[in-house]
Parts: C-alpha cells; sequence; structure tokens
C-alpha cells in the first residue's frame, strides 16, 4: 500500500506514537517504533519544544493546526473508522476538517483491536471520551499559562481556545509547543461535555474512506503491494480435514512464471493452517493459471461420506428422542400441553451458509531475521499475531502486523487461516515478500460456516389465545473439542452460532417452558455469522410466537405485547423492548387487515448484543409466487447515543438487505464432504430488484449505555419477512432458503 499522506506531507505509520497507559488516571507519553532499520525495533523519544502535541496515543496535533486521530479498530465495512475518532474529535472541540484519521496497526498502546460481536463502540465510547477531553483540558491550560489567566476563564471551540474577557484566541496550532510541556491532568481534573453541547456526535459523518473508496485507490488487503512481492494460492482438500498424498510439484514449478511450488504438511485445526499446496509465481494471474494444472492425491479422511441430506435425516430421527441436553426447563410443558384449548407443532431448519464478504480472504507477509511482518485485512489483529506465535513458535515481538481495510467480514474474518497460510508460504521463501490471494471458490469452500440447524417445536394456547406451554428440541451441529479450564475430557460441542442459551426469548417469560439441544458431529467448520446464532433463532422463535398468534385467533403485536409483559430476567429489559415494539407499530402503521390478499405485514422483534430491535416489514406475494419487499420499518435501541447518524443508518440498513439476502437465497449443500457451490451463479446473493422499495430506520435514545449496531439489526429481520409473507399468502415459511417453499396461491 501507499504510504500515507497528510496534508501534502508524506508520513510513516511507524513515526506515529504508539504507546500510552493509563496509570493514575494519566497517560504516558513516549513509546515510538522505529521508521527505519529493522521493523522489530523500538526506541524511546521525548516530546521537544516546537514538536507535535501528542497528549497520548491516539492524537496528535501538528503546529500548523492539523488533529491527527488514530483509528485502532479494524474497519471491516462497518464506520468504525470515522465513528470512533468522532468521539475524540467531540470532546477534543476540533473542527472536523481539520482531522486526518490513520489506521493503526496492531500494537498493546491501543488496547483490543478486535471488531467483532458488535463490540468496538461500547468497549471504546468512554475511553475515548477521556481521550479527547484530557487533550482539551492541556491545551486551554497551554493558553492560559501563555496569557497569564485562570484556565476556568478560557474556553475550547473550533480548534482554538478562546478568552471572552480579552477577546484572544489561540489556535491549536500556536499552543502546540506549550502543550507538550505539560503533565497529564489526573483524570478527576477532566470534564466531559454535556451530552446536549454535542456539536459532531449525532450527526450525519460521511466516511473518511469514501473518497478513495469510490475513486479505487488503495485500501484493502488486495491493495497490498511491496517491492520484490510474489504472489501465491493454496490449494486444500476438497473434503474438510483432508491432507496432501503427493501432488506434481515439479511439473508445476517448470511452468513460465512459476517461482515455486511446495507441499505443506499443515496440522488438524480446521480454523488454523489446514494440509495443502501451494503455488508461488510471478503475479496473480500466472499462480491462478498453474493452479489449472495442479494435481493432487487426497487423503479424505473420515468426513468424505457427510452429506445435508444424510444430516436431515439423522437430524428428523433425534427430533424423536429427549435432547442430549436440557438448556432450560420451568414448569411442566407436557402437562400445559395436555391441557391447552389449541396445539401446534412445527420442524423449522436452515441451512450452512457462507460469510460470502465480496473481497476474497487474503494476506501479505514477509519472514525475515526469524520475524514475520503481516498485512492483514483481519477483524482479529490480535488473534491472527497469536496464531503465527503458535504456529511457528516465534516471539511474539517478532510478529508485526499491519491493519488494511477490509471488504467486509462479517466474522470471518476473526479467524485466522488465510493468515497462517500465508506466513507458512513466506518462512518458506525466507525473504521474499508475499500476497496470498483466495478465489471465490476458495472462499466459498473453505469458509468458517454459520451452522445449520433444526428445531423442532411444540406450542399450547388457552381458550383466551394465551401461550400456555413451549417446547423446543434444537439439532444441530458439533464438533469433538476438550473441556474450558482444568477440564481436559473430550466431549462434543455446539459450534459456533449453534449454542442456544436459556435466555432466548420466550425462555424467562413462560411458565412452561422446555428447550433441549443434541449436538451431531460433523467435520464442516463453523465460525461466527452476523449476530452469531441470533441471526437464526429469531427466525425460529419469532416465526413460532407467529403462528400461536394464529392459532389462538390473536394480533401478532398484540400478544407479543402481552408476552413481554410477563415478568423476565436475566439481562433481558422488557420494558425497553416493549418501548422499541410499539414505537415501531405506530411508524410502519400496524394494521394487518388493512392489506388486500397478496399483500401482508409481519413483525419481529429481537435482543442481542445489547441492543433491543423491532422491524416491521411490508411485502406483495404475486399468485405465482414471487416475492417483492415493499418496506422495512425499523425502531433501535442502543442506548443514549448514536454517534455517526449516517454510519447506524447505514448499519441497520445494510443489516435490512443482507438478512433478506440470506433468507431468500442462500444455503450451501454438503455432498461426500465438500460444498457444492463455488461461485456466486450458485450462490446468489441479493440484487437491486430484491431490495426493499423502502427502508425507514428510527433510534430510540434511552438513559442506557451506548453499544453497537453492526449486528442487533439482523435477527429481527428474517421472521418479519416471512411473517409478512405468511400474512400476505397463507404460506408459512419455515426453512430457509425461500425458494424451499412453494408460495404459490390462488
Amino acid at each position: 500500500m501507499s504510504t500515507p499522506t497528510f496534508a501534502n506531507r508524506s508520513i510513516d505509520r511507524r513515526d506515529f506514537l504508539k504507546f500510552s497507559a493509563l496509570a493514575g488516571g494519566g497517560l504516558v507519553l513516549g513509546f515510538y517504533l522505529k521508521s527505519a532499520g529493522s521493523a522489530f525495533a523500538a526506541e524511546v523519544v521525548k516530546p521537544a519544544t516546537g514538536a507535535d502535541f501528542k497528549p497520548n496515543a491516539f492524537i496528535r496535533i501538528a503546529p500548523d493546526g492539523v488533529v491527527t486521530l488514530v483509528s485502532k479498530q479494524p474497519e471491516i465495512g462497518q464506520g468504525i473508522k470515522t465513528s470512533l475518532p468522532m468521539i475524540i474529535a467531540e470532546e477534543l472541540e476540533v473542527n472536523w476538517k481539520d482531522v486526518v484519521i490513520v489506521q493503526g496497526d496492531l500494537d498493546a498502546a491501543y488496547g483490543g483491536q478486535s471488531a467483532g460481536g458488535s463490540r468496538s463502540t461500547p468497549n471504546n465510547y468512554n475511553e475515548f471520551h477521556k481521550l479527547g477531553a484530557t487533550a482539551r483540558t492541556m491545551l486551554v491550560e497551554a493558553a492560559a499559562q501563555t496569557w497569564g489567566v485562570p484556565a476556568t476563564e478560557c474556553r475550547a471551540a473550533s480548534s482554538a481556545v478562546h478568552h471572552a474577557a480579552t477577546k484572544r484566541t489561540l489556535g491549536y496550532g500556536e499552543l502546540v509547543a506549550k502543550a507538550a510541556t505539560l503533565p497529564v491532568p489526573p483524570t478527576a481534573d477532566v470534564q466531559l461535555k454535556d451530552p446536549k453541547d454535542y456539536k459532531l456526535l449525532g450527526t450525519r459523518i460521511g466516511g473518511v474512506d469514501n473518497p478513495k473508496i469510490v475513486t479505487g485507490q488503495p485500501l484493502f488487503g488486495l491493495d497490498t503491494k511491496l517491492p520484490g512481492m510474489l504472489y501465491a494460492v493454496y490449494e486444500k482438500c476438497p473434503v474438510f480435514g483432508g491432507k496432501v498424498v503427493s501432488a506434481n510439484t515439479d511439473q508445476i514449478k517448470a511452468l513460465p512464471g512459476v517461482k515455486d511450488a511446495f507441499i505443506i504438511e499443515g496440522t488438524s485445526n480446521l480454523s488454523g493452517l489446514m494440509p495443502g499446496v501451494a503455488i508461488v509465481a510471478d503475479s496473480t494471474w500466472t499462480a491462478f493459471s498453474a493452479r489449472k494444472q495442479l494435481k493432487v492425491t487426497w487423503d479424505e479422511g473420515k468426513t468424505a461420506n457427510d452429506s445435508w441430506d444424510a444430516f436431515t435425516a439423522k437430524a428428523t430421527e433425534l427430533s424423536k428422542q429427549p435432547g442430549t441436553a436440557t438448556v432450560r426447563k420451568d414448569g411442566d410443558v407436557t402437562a400445559a400441553l395436555a391441557t391447552a384449548a389449541k396445539t401446534i407443532e412445527a420442524a423449522y431448519s436452515y441451512p450452512f451458509i457462507s460469510h460470502a464478504s465480496i473481497e476474497p480472504q487474503n494476506c501479505t507477509a514477509v519472514f525475515k531475521d526469524g520475524g514475520f511482518e503481516i498485512w492483514a485485512p483481519s477483524q482479529n489483529p490480535g488473534g491472527a499475531q497469536g496464531a503465527i506465535v503458535s504456529q511457528f513458535g516465534v516471539a511474539k515481538e517478532k510478529v508485526l502486523v499491519h491493519l488494511t481495510r477490509s471488504g467486509g467480514g462479517f466474522g470471518r474474518r476473526l479467524s485466522q487461516d488465510y493468515v497462517v497460510e500465508v506466513a507458512a508460504i513466506a518462512q518458506k521463501l525466507n525473504g521474499a515478500p508475499v500476497k496470498l490471494t483466495w478465489t471465490r471458490e476458495d472462499d466459498l469452500r473453505h469458509d468458517q460456516y454459520r451452522a445449520g440447524g433444526f428445531h423442532f417445536l411444540k406450542g399450547g394456547v388457552d381458550t383466551a389465545g394465551k401461550v400456555v406451554a413451549w417446547q423446543n428440541h434444537f439439532v444441530t451441529f458439533g464438533s469433538i473439542s476438550a473441556g474450558r479450564g482444568n477440564d481436559t475430557t473430550m466431549a462434543l460441542r455446539p459450534g459456533s452460532g449453534a449454542g442456544l442459551d436459556g435466555d432466548q426469548f420466550p425462555s424467562r417469560f413462560l411458565a412452561n417452558c422446555l428447550t433441549e439441544q443434541t449436538v451431531m458431529e460433523c467435520g464442516i467448520p463453523m465460525g461466527p455469522w452476523r449476530a452469531p446464532g441470533n441471526n437464526v433463532f429469531s427466525f425460529v422463535m419469532q416465526g413460532f410466537i407467529d403462528e400461536l398468534a394464529h392459532a389462538g385467533g390473536r394480533d401478532p403485536l398484540e400478544l407479543r405485547l402481552e408476552l413481554l409483559s410477563q415478568k423476565s430476567g436475566g439481562n433481558y429489559d422488557a420494558a425497553r423492548m416493549i418501548a422499541v415494539v410499539k414505537l415501531v407499530a405506530e411508524k410502519a402503521g400496524w394494521n394487518p387487515k388493512k392489506f388486500p390478499r397478496g399483500q401482508g405485514q409481519g413483525i419481529a422483534f429481537h435482543f442481542s448484543h445489547q441492543g433491543y430491535i423491532a422491524q416491521v416489514a411490508e411485502v406483495t406475494v404475486s399468485k405465482e409466487g414471487q416475492v417483492k419487499v415493499d418496506r422495512f420499518v425499523c425502531v433501535c435501541d442502543v442506548g443514549a447515543q448514536i454517534v455517526n447518524l449516517s454510519g447506524a443508518e447505514n448499519q441497520v440498513q445494510g443489516s435490512i438487505v443482507d438478512g433478506i439476502g440470506a433468507a431468500m437465497f442462500q444455503e450451501l449443500n454438503l455432498e461426500r464432504g465438500r460444498i457444492t457451490q463455488g461461485n456466486f451463479n450458485e450462490y446468489p446473493m441479493l440484487r437491486m430488484p430484491d431490495a426493499p422499495a423502502q427502508i425507514e430506520v428510527h433510534f430510540l435514545s434511552t438513559n442506557n449505555p451506548t453499544t453497537g449496531l453492526g449486528e442487533p439489526a439482523i435477527p429481527p429481520v428474517a421472521p418479519a419477512l416471512c411473517n409478512a409473507i405468511f400474512a400476505a399468502c397463507g404460506k408459512r415459511i419455515r426453512q430457509f432458503p425461500l425458494s424451499r417453499t412453494d408460495l404459490r396461491w390462488s
């Protein structure tokens, strides 16, 4: 990647302040990575008079007034590279036009640097306010000392400090020399702004990378370019867990432009360095072309006979038995079902799906002098560093990780398989930088998938249509793994996103509720997919609630509010959910009876990642069974403050589009232990004509901590859509994708 340029001045990233620590309420100055010589060296420097003002690792103010803020979290499209610096800028009282944002590389100075679980905002919100306020306090003190007046008579605004009594003003650039000599004030002396005085937070700010994105400038992992760089591909067994027996590497090495080809033994870790064959060439195209002539004999292993059809049949058989684990049991479900006025049974299922991020997995590495330097579009750079340390036995200080922008993540880039693969290739080359690029087929067939699952439900309502019983036997997928902590026994445990906890609604809200789980062993690698677990659990729970409402002759909204009014527990705030449900009904003009046959309204809500979200969908279903999503209305309660309104709306709109696409089109089939789909012609994504004609997003501000938005808006999408389809044509959707259900009506 090209060196970033700030205000026409080229500045290497390693010149930036890289270390700070909170100690006694203060921030410590002074640690830099050296920009010359070894990539792994460091030096301590002291601020000099006239130098930039660097009160902490995240802020740099130059004498010309340019303010540079470091964004430490990985940017994967969620907008965090813009929103987190906005928090600092708000407290710093700096004009946004004066701000330059740079991506911070992996460094302990920044604290946690992963992007997952919608934690970037809540983990940093309060501390970033303190960072900005501390720097502002120091600048105000510098101006006060310069003028010989009390700091209480001065105020910061618009990148300057003002003294009203004498009408004097000093810009931040004029104060950096003085401010750099001041001690960092204790936290107790730093006053945060009153939210009512915010000028930046809550406004719409465009993404700082937007101009580069729309003009095609280098930002992403695939854009990484280093002098003398080579290009690699990596062929793995199409069956998960398979090993290399032999390969025609000598023939491949003889091809024009191919620099090397070799077998990597790998490990049995499905999310780590799997066995395979690497091809290194002078261009990506040459490597791709050579791969077409690669012939590998594989030991496909024990999962070569696995298939989705076989798993489906096994799940149905297991559903007739008690679950192997009781997740939650309240009351007596059997007795309640026996006395219910009406009972219903339903089987819900959903397939494995891929993350399918538009930028396939890629990474660049160089191995030199016993250490690694990595350029990674990773959601978890610390995990990438740790994986290399573990796999290759090098010291942590010998692994330098640079963060590039990612072309989508959705949980996929929390795994480190592509990182350790390129590290293994770079170690073999010993000195030459190399970029590993996966093809789309690699990406779909070697993902860390969202787990498939099967839910077998029973429910009962009384004569008034009130829910009196709920039973769910969840059959899902897992693998044999060691226990946690001191427990070294081997057990069959659910895969990522396949573990149903006892607090999933409507648990805790019903007197008679039973949730059981049975895990089927499989060799399919599973990883977090946007709002892990919740993205499908909501489809099941909110869909079956709709079925119970229909069975009891109840309005779906009315029944949901009745359920929420029951006593709850855990970390679920029913009052917050009631508020968003009522508001979304108001904003959507909830009235299912107003729609003619072929059109319908559906409602759903879900709590995940500390966000309370309710949605209403409106659809049209033609007599031929074609679905058109006309409108989506969403209300979100993610706490007291929306940081960047533009970014927040983008996250919710993207969640709705993503959720619709997954529900309507996406599925992966497993045959003979391998994924059969390879590209978007077989794994379609949502296109413009299928997107909602109208999406409305509303935020309900509450007196609660500010939380994230990357994930909580996606779970209610699918059930709201499916409930609207039922209202339109009377066809109940119990399996994904929608194409598996005949929606024709007359």
